[in-house]
């Protein structure tokens, strides 16, 4: 078994019995009827407007990147640089890669979809501190002592990927048959109280709390999956290539690969989203695909506080949320990783550098916002999860020399506590940008930000 990886993702190996998951995911391709269905996606014909070349030396950067694909012996990568003020600072493919392959990135896709949760808190439609039971009460009255808030910082004490990733009765977040209300219905009434901890007591990675927050998403907007994310990121952002698709069980049935075709980076996906099944069940923690130009485009509407391409997607207090250690300030909580202890909203946290967050996946994505700096990558592999945490210390410090100076670098600085203080700061609504999200009132609607 290999070395477990600098962030704990667990989809890329398990060590437990696998009967459950080979038995399903070797039943019926699942391949219902969807209005979500793939299609091939490339860079937009815009794409160059985008981008801009400031006097900027990105060689240290691209050598690093070059370097770490020939000691893996990996055949290639694509990578994206954004700066808050000037955009989109550098594209570039390597090895056997185009700037604008397409990739599936399993749980760099987590980032995007606590997007989607706090754009329908921002329009009044959720509050993520209150009991899910309040929005999933046609289902019955279950697990109504857990939040949204918990379910996607990991802390909601249902059984993880680290716990029992092939625990029987959240199976369907592996399969493409269904839909995800149903499988989030599923997970909601499982009879699971004998195999859960308390929430916000201690953190552990992944699951079906992800399938399950995304189910709610569905039933609060009245909306499917696709929808939400063409409204909060294909349309407003201009990212046509970003979709998500539940790829583990079609992986399973590719070729020989077998169990580790359905939990590595899938042998049959090479960089042509129609060759998916389409699915209504979409994996809301793992099944994102997009290109490093698309991500490029979400990571810089992070930085702007929420807005893209000119309208606001977020709310500024949800941005800030996402990124604040929400682990470590309700329960003091940490992570495993040494080099990222801290936990918020889909964001990884490192608190020796404040202001640094990132979102790993298990097929090598390896997303990251410096935040002091005022700068973000992606660099996308096919690979591990391993693997892109080690590219990330080996890269990232030519892109510190890089955005130091512009940004006055003079060092991190310790942000005041969003989660522990009771209340959070209500949206700020930039005057030069739409006012999307916003609940009546023009104030967030987040909620409470103290733990239930």
């Amino acid at each position: 078994m290999r070395k477990r990886a600098s962030f704990p993702v667990s989809l890329n190996s398990t060590t437990r019995p696998v009967g459950w998951l080979v038995l399903l995911l070797a039943g019926a391709a699942g391949c219902s009827s969807s209005n979500a269905s793939p299609t091939s996606n490339v860079l937009s014909a815009d794409a160059a407007a985008d981008v801009v070349s400031p006097e900027l030396d990105f060689s240290a950067f691209d050598s690093a990147v070059t370097a770490f694909l020939s000691e893996k012996g990996l055949a290639g990568a694509s990578a994206v640089v954004v700066q808050q003020d000037l955009g989109i600072v550098h594209e570039k493919g390597y090895g056997q890669f185009a700037t604008d392959r397409l990739y599936l990135i399993a749980s760099s896709s987590k980032v995007m979809s606590v997007g989607i949760l706090m754009r329908l808190a921002d329009e009044g439609k959720l509050d993520i501190n209150a009991p899910i039971s309040n929005y999933l009460s046609a289902f019955g009255n279950y697990k109504s002592d857990i939040s949204v808030a918990q379910l996607v910082s990991n802390s909601s004490g249902l059984v993880t990927l680290t716990d029992n990733p092939l625990y029987a009765p959240y199976l369907c977040q592996y399969l493409s048959a269904g839909t995800l209300t149903d499988c989030a219905k599923t997970i909601y009434t499982a009879n699971d109280s004998a195999d859960r901890r308390s929430p916000d007591t201690k953190f552990d990675y992944g699951g079906g709390a992800w399938q399950l927050a995304g189910g709610i998403a569905e039933v609060v907007s009245g909306k499917p999956w696709a929808q939400l994310v063409k409204e909060a990121y294909v349309d407003p952002c201009g990212t046509p290539s970003i979709g998500f698709n539940n790829q583990y069980q079609q992986a399973y049935r590719s070729g020989d690969a077998g169990l580790t075709g359905a939990l590595s980076y899938p042998p049959f996906f090479k960089g042509d989203a129609g060759v998916l099944a389409a699915t209504q069940n979409p994996s809301v923690e793992g099944g994102a695909y997009t290109t490093a130009h698309d991500y490029g485009k979400i990571l810089l509407m992070h930085l702007r506080g929420g807005v893209c391409d000119g309208g606001r997607v977020l709310s500024k207090a949800s941005v800030d949320l996402m990124q604040a250690d929400r682990i470590g300030q309700v329960y003091g909580g940490a992570t495993s990783d040494p080099n990222f202890a801290g936990y918020g909203l889909g964001w990884w946290v490192d608190r020796q550098h404040p202001g640094v967050v990132a979102d790993p996946g298990a097929y090598g994505a390896i997303p990251w916002i410096d935040v002091p700096r005022k700068y973000a990558v992606m660099i996308l592999l096919e690979a591990t999860s391993t693997d892109g945490a080690e590219l990330l210390q080996k890269a990232k410090p030519s892109l510190d020399a890089i955005f130091g100076p512009i940004a006055g670098d003079a060092g991190s600085t310790v942000a005041a506590p969003l989660w522990e203080a009771g209340t959070i700061a209500t949206a700020s609504m930039d005057s030069g940008a739409a006012d999307v999200g916003t609940s009546e009132g023009g104030t967030s609607s987040i909620g409470d930000a103290s733990a239930e």
